[in-house]
């Protein structure tokens, strides 16, 4: 079965943003002691939402220069 490209997109976007969540859960289960440990999943949680909205919007352009390039060759 193939997924439309917006469904991988949004696909893509959902795993980045759970992958961080769970490395901060992670590092705060197995290292209790060590405060720091969540730092790097928190720093990847912030980059990600930043990084995940500019790649939607990059793509949303894509996506529209192609519908307009089809438009016009029809």
């Amino acid at each position: 079965m193939k997924m439309s490209v917006a469904k991988r997109k949004a696909i893509a976007i959902e795993v980045g943003m759970q992958n961080s969540g769970m490395g901060t859960t992670l590092a705060a289960s197995c290292f209790p002691s060590l405060a720091l440990a969540t730092l790097p999943g928190a720093i990847f949680r912030a980059w990600h939402n930043i990084s995940a909205a500019i790649a939607a919007d990059l793509m949303a352009r894509a996506n529209e220069k192609e519908q307009s390039r089809e438009q016009m060759h029809k």
